[in-house]
């Protein structure tokens, strides 16, 4: 069933750079995404946000993003970047396609879709490291009356105005958003921390540096960021937020965990206690939410900024190239099982430039094992199967 192309799972940024790269070589690709555009993920997402990274550590192999784009793309922005990278290099993507499993077939693959199987011989998936939303299984939750929510479904603060929120989770999104919640009119804010957060401030060359440390042993390079963070940030353990026992790239070799990168106004924020620190939510009831440290508090809404999943277990579950945490044993683009690739699935600071050198890398792989196939040619065409 196979006939020398290639199948991307996923129109986010590593899909779209795979499937570029693929064509950049003549291998035919075709990319598979269930929703109703391009870039879904990011415009489901709040309307302030912004990238993490700068653009200038956020291309995608050649791609530019367009003039006056902000020095930190907004929400809007990346999703006219990625639209605008899919015309230019002609992909094929097609939409309202839900990849459903993956199967070995003879030297090839089956992917089987909500509209019928595709087969290939190379499938590279790439549909996000943050995937699936993660609510926590609180004892209670299902009781709590008022509106609980996952950060993935926030938009904007204007529903909970004069109201009183708790938000779970001190990362990017969880800070961000208690931001957005206190400068928008919610009547009061807390930010539930269970695990004190190693911060870092958005900087313009915040990936280089980084990506330097990273080069160093995890302790000394950890030694080097809290210095940096007593100068730019301060002690803020009288709000909640002692600097952790364990540094950046300590957590982040170890458990994957990116630190929460955020700007000044939100420390100030905190300073200034217009976003509280509670501690860990442990349980809910029908008014209320019990923390960690005994007390409770009711809140009129919850908001769950407790992150993501990779959510893909029913597609490649069966095939064990999973970890115990459901992220591909082969996250640095090596084939998992032949023919079989990931992209997009390590943490790593400037993750869209990584990504987009990821799928440079496979699909340089790619091109070289299909050359040297004896009788096989790169220029079939995946619409034969019957895809639409």
């Amino acid at each position: 069933m196979s006939n020398g192309g290639t199948v991307v799972i996923g129109a986010g940024p590593a899909g779209l750079a795979a499937a570029a790269e693929l064509g950049r070589r003549g291998v035919p690709a075709v990319v598979l995404d269930q929703a109703d555009a391009i870039g879904a993920s990011w415009r489901g997402r709040y309307d302030r946000l912004r990238l993490n990274s700068s653009r200038w550590f956020s291309k995608l192999p050649g791609g530019r993003y367009a003039r006056g784009t902000g020095m930190f793309p907004s929400r809007d922005e990346m999703v006219g970047y990625l639209e605008g990278y899919a015309e230019r290099y002609q992909l094929d993507v097609r939409l309202r396609t839900r990849v459903e499993r993956i199967d070995p077939d003879g030297a090839g693959w089956v992917v089987r879709t909500s509209v019928g199987d595709v087969a290939a011989d190379h499938v590279i998936v790439a549909s996000g490291y943050d995937h699936t939303p993660f609510v926590p299984a609180w004892p209670g939750r299902d009781r709590f009356k008022g509106p609980l929510m996952h950060a993935a479904e926030y938009r904007n603060p204007e529903p909970f105005r004069d109201r009183d929120v708790l938000v779970v989770g001190p990362g990017c999104s969880g800070m961000e958003i208690a931001y957005d919640l206190a400068e928008g009119g919610a009547r009061r804010v807390r930010l539930a921390v269970r695990t004190p957060p190693n911060m870092l401030v958005r900087s313009p060359v915040g990936p280089a540096i980084a990506l330097t440390l990273m080069r160093l042993r995890p302790e000394r390079a950890d030694r080097i960021v809290n210095f940096a963070r007593g100068k730019e940030i301060g002690d803020l353990t009288e709000y909640g937020l002692p600097v952790p026992e364990e540094g950046v790239f300590t957590r982040l070799r170890r458990l994957g965990v990116a630190p929460a990168i955020i700007d000044k106004h939100v420390i100030q924020a905190i300073k200034d206690r217009r976003i509280e620190i509670v501690a860990g939510v442990e349980a809910l009831d029908d008014t209320g939410v019990g923390l960690a440290d005994g007390t409770r508090i009711e809140p009129d809404a919850v908001l769950a900024a407790t992150g993501y999943r990779c959510g893909l277990e029913p597609m490649v579950g069966h095939l064990d190239v999973l970890d115990e945490d459901g992220v591909p044993r082969a996250a640095d683009g090596a084939e998992a099982a032949p023919g079989l690739r990931f992209v997009g699935y390590m943490p790593i600071p400037a993750q869209l430039r990584h990504s987009g050198r990821m799928a440079r890398r496979v699909a340089k792989a790619i091109a070289a094992e299909l050359r040297t196939r004896s009788g096989q040619t790169t220029s079939g065409q995946l619409a034969a199967y019957g895809t639409p």
